[in-house]
C-alpha cells in the first residue's frame, strides 16, 4: 500500500513538472510573438477607400503591414517626390518607381486578404497613395521618427496596437494555464490512487 502512494506521488510530481513546463513554454512562445509585433505597424486598406490609420508615425526599423481588410482590391505606392532623398521607394508589387507602379495598374494591388509590408529605415515623412483610388482621396502619410509613440493622430504610445495573432496567442495560453492549475488542484485534491493498491 506504501508503494502505490509512492508510486502516486511521483506521478503527480511527473504531471506537475510537465505542467510546469508546458506553460513555462506557452509563455515563452507568447513573449517572443510579442517581441516579433513590437516592431510592426499594421494599417487597414478598406472598401470605404481609405488607409487607416492615414496618418501614422513609427520609429526606424518598423515594418509596415498594409492589410486589405476588403473586397476591393488596393495598391500601396509611394509618392517619389514624397519620401525622403535617400529612402527606398516603396510599392506593393514590387515597383521601383511612381511611373512604372502606376503604368502597371492594376498589377500591384493588394487582393482582399492579403498584405503588402515595407521595412522604414530612414527617418522623414512618406507621402503614399492607392492608384486606383487616388482621385477618391485614398492617399496617406506616414512619419518615421525616432521619437515615435506620441503624435500619430490619436495613439498616443500609451496604448499599443495589438494584431488579433497576438490577442489570440494570449487567450490560448491564459485558457491553457487555468486548464494546468484546475489539473492540478484535481490530482492535489483527490489523489489520482482510485483505490489501486
Amino acid at each position: 500500500m506504501h508503494g502505490g502512494n509512492s508510486s502516486t506521488a511521483v506521478s503527480r510530481r511527473d504531471f506537475l513538472g510537465a505542467a510546469a513546463g508546458t506553460v513555462a513554454s506557452s509563455y515563452a512562445s507568447g513573449k517572443a510573438l510579442a517581441r516579433d509585433q513590437e516592431n510592426q505597424r499594421i494599417i487597414d486598406m478598406t472598401d470605404g477607400l481609405v488607409f487607416d490609420p492615414d496618418d501614422a508615425t513609427v520609429a526606424p526599423g518598423t515594418t509596415v503591414v498594409w492589410e486589405n481588410v476588403g473586397s476591393i482590391g488596393h495598391s500601396v505606392t509611394a509618392y517619389e517626390d514624397e519620401i525622403p532623398g535617400d529612402a527606398d521607394f516603396f510599392a506593393s508589387g514590387g515597383f521601383d518607381a511612381e511611373q512604372a507602379a502606376r503604368q502597371a495598374s492594376p498589377e500591384g494591388e493588394v487582393a482582399g486578404g492579403e498584405t503588402y509590408e515595407h521595412t522604414f529605415e530612414v527617418e522623414g515623412t512618406y507621402g503614399y497613395f492607392c492608384i486606383p483610388h487616388e482621385t477618391a482621396g485614398m492617399v496617406a502619410e506616414l512619419t518615421v521618427s525616432a521619437d515615435a509613440g506620441g503624435g500619430d493622430g490619436g495613439d498616443n504610445g500609451l496604448v499599443p496596437d495589438i494584431p488579433n495573432s497576438a490577442r489570440l496567442v494570449g487567450i490560448v495560453t491564459t485558457a491553457a494555464m487555468v486548464l494546468v492549475v484546475l489539473l492540478a488542484y484535481f490530482f492535489l485534491k483527490y489523489g489520482g490512487d482510485y483505490g489501486v493498491e
